[in-house]
């Protein structure tokens, strides 16, 4: 296309920088048709990156990347930063096995100089980079490029207090700030920015002072914005960053592709002159450039298959409902029985299914915004003046909270249920996603039931068994749908630590092999069933363990410390994810994890038995 001209000869950030200031504007529209074209055929992050097309293309334009240190929080908004960075054409294969990630990654481009896919990392990642430069002497700043979702992390502002207090020469913080991370933000911080923002003496300074502008002659224009700007920052949330020891610029309006270099021109220059560190701040609009975005940034956050003309996703196809809406509908009939449960997520509520929870009770639903430390914490409080709090974290993100859950549950012995979504493999969303390491992190602590359920309808019964249970207990299920069995009607909990025996000498894939085998349905990583699965170990040829987690400390792990302490000396093999990076496109069956791989390894595991035996 003709208007994708200027795109289409960027390679790098230094085409980009030959470019005459004026066409910069032209760029930053071609990126944005661009991400809409690819995404609605490829999915992925849509309108967080749509909402930060202006800010990363000035950014690449003004400051001397990569020389100058980028780093994206999360990565949602990431993909105008891999258009400009040599990753064009590479869109075609983003979340596929083999092809780009969705996220930000070292070893995908020498621009991508910090990953994430967790948020609240930049502004750390960002200055520990300023000072590594500091020590060795090198030139370039860094610039942290961090949403007002992502700020309300503990973990930013851990980084901000350190930064104001070494006075950073070299860092500059950009605050995108577009009232969202991936729902409506919430907490005191970002209610503190869009009040000021939106309070009614804002509004009248800001009337008064178009007024004014408009009746002035033309040589008085430019001195009076600057004044109006300077205004603007006395009711801003300037004050605050001020206070952490920032020099505070904005707000600035983040799609006026003029103002936002003009911006970061004089950012670059105080930092020539020795300023310390920089927050800019600059509002934008999540979706900004393509109305269905705009109006429900939410729906258009991450995308699957889309029409760009209409707006519309491609039909799903019918079949079983989600584990997700599984545990949110389980949870919302438990809650109409016992008035002690409450949810919380962590600015996850869609996400965890929590937000159906919430219309049926506002005020027993708690979101901490992107803040899994107090999360924990502050479910741990409710238990401990006996209410029943459901902590629903994506398996990912609970690894943040670890000592929470370590010194602050378990060690109490508290009455928390950890619901974790998105347990195992998670498909395109790639590495940092993968929950992979909850069984080893959970499994060793004290007080702790570990369970994952074989199907929706086990699941349902396992969170009234986890709420049941007078101490920490954690379920977790996969994202995606369900098998498609019937659901039992009556919720049941589970007698604690007992397996299920499913098949006893005959299973479908083995039994062509000619092989005999018991298949347990454990459900319980802790406290394991060592009742039935010693005296099955005890007569069987091999064990096997299989299991969508990490080898390292997990289930299969947990079954041979079994049979060592109960000294049973047995064949066995346990199948898992490997002790590698994960990439996206992964799945059970290129791992080996489904029904031919599992059939396989059995056969494999008999076979070079029979042979040491002859031997």
């Amino acid at each position: 296309m003709s208007e994708d001209r200027l795109l289409h000869e960027i390679d790098g950030p230094a085409d980009l920088r030959r470019l005459p200031r004026e066409q910069v504007e032209q760029v930053a529209d071609e990126i944005r048709h661009e991400i809409l074209e690819r995404v609605s055929q490829t999915g992925g992050h849509l309108a967080s990156s749509l909402g930060a097309v202006e800010l990363i293309t000035a950014i690449h334009y003004v400051f001397d990347t990569p020389q100058d240190r980028l780093v994206l929080d999360v990565g949602h908004q990431g993909y105008p930063h891999k258009m400009l960075t040599g990753r064009r054409k590479d869109f075609e294969g983003i979340g596929q096995a083999g092809g780009i990630s969705k996220f930000l990654r070292r070893s995908e481009s020498e621009f991508d100089h910090f990953g994430a896919g967790h948020a609240g990392t930049s502004i750390s990642a960002a200055l520990g980079m300023a000072r590594a430069k500091h020590h060795l002497g090198e030139p370039g700043c860094t610039i942290a490029l961090i949403g007002d979702g992502s700020i309300t992390a503990g973990m930013a502002f851990e980084a901000l207090n350190h930064a104001g207090h070494l006075q950073e020469k070299n860092l500059v913080v950009v605050l995108n700030d577009n009232e969202m991370s991936i729902d409506p933000n919430v907490g005191a911080l970002s209610s503190y920015l869009s009040r000021k923002m939106s309070a009614p003496a804002t509004r009248r300074i800001k009337g008064w002072a178009k007024e004014l502008l408009d009746s002035m002659p033309g040589d008085m224009l430019h001195w009076a914005r600057k004044a109006e700007e300077s205004l603007k920052v006395f009711f801003s949330p300037g004050l605050l960053f001020e206070a952490l020891g920032f020099r505070y610029v904005g707000p600035i309006q983040g799609h006026r592709m003029e103002v936002v270099l003009e911006t970061f021109e004089n950012v670059k220059e105080m930092l020539a002159q020795g300023s310390g560190p920089i927050l800019v701040h600059a509002i934008t609009e999540k979706g900004h450039g393509y109305e269905p975005a705009e109006r429900d940034p939410l729906k258009y956050h991450g995308v699957t298959r889309f029409d760009v003309g209409t707006g519309q996703f491609a039909p799903k196809k019918p079949g079983p409902p989600a584990y997700t809406r599984i545990f949110a509908d389980t949870l919302i009939r438990l809650a109409r029985e016992d008035e002690r449960i409450v949810g919380i997520t962590a600015a996850m509520a869609p996400g965890t299914g929590l937000d159906l929870f919430q219309r049926e009770f506002p005020d027993r639903f708690y979101d901490v915004a992107i803040a899994e430390q107090h999360a924990v914490t502050f479910a741990a409080g409710l238990a401990t003046e006996g209410m029943k709090p459901v902590a629903a974290i994506y398996s990912t993100f609970l690894q943040r909270a670890y000592d929470q859950v370590v010194h602050d549950v378990c060690l109490q012995n508290l009455d928390v249920t950890f619901a974790l979504d998105r347990a195992g493999l998670v498909g395109a969303d790639g590495a940092t996603h993968q929950g992979l390491y909850d069984f080893a992190y959970l499994r060793t602590l004290p007080n702790a039931v570990v369970m994952a359920p074989k199907d929706e309808n086990e699941l349902q019964h396992m969170l009234e068994t986890a709420i049941a249970y007078p101490g920490p207990a954690a379920i977790r299920f996969p994202r995606g749908a369900g098998v498609g069995v019937p659901m039992d009607p009556e919720i049941k909990a589970l007698p604690l630590g007992e397996a299920e025996l499913l098949r006893d000498g005959e299973a479908a894939e083995l039994a062509t092999q000619g092989i005999s085998a018991a298949v347990l349905n454990a459900r319980f990583v802790k406290p394991l069933d060592e009742a039935r699965l010693l005296p099955l170990a005890e007569h069987c040829a091999a064990v096997v363990t299989v299991e969508e987690h990490s080898l390292g400390g997990g289930f299969g792990s947990a079954v041979l410390e079994a049979l060592s302490a109960a000294g049973l000396s047995v064949k066995s093999r346990c199948l898992g994810v490997p002790d590698a990076l994960i990439e996206h496109g992964e799945s059970v069956t290129t791992l080996g994890l489904d029904a031919p791989g599992i059939a396989a390894a059995v056969g494999e595991l008999l076979r070079d038995s029979s042979k040491a035996d002859e031997a």
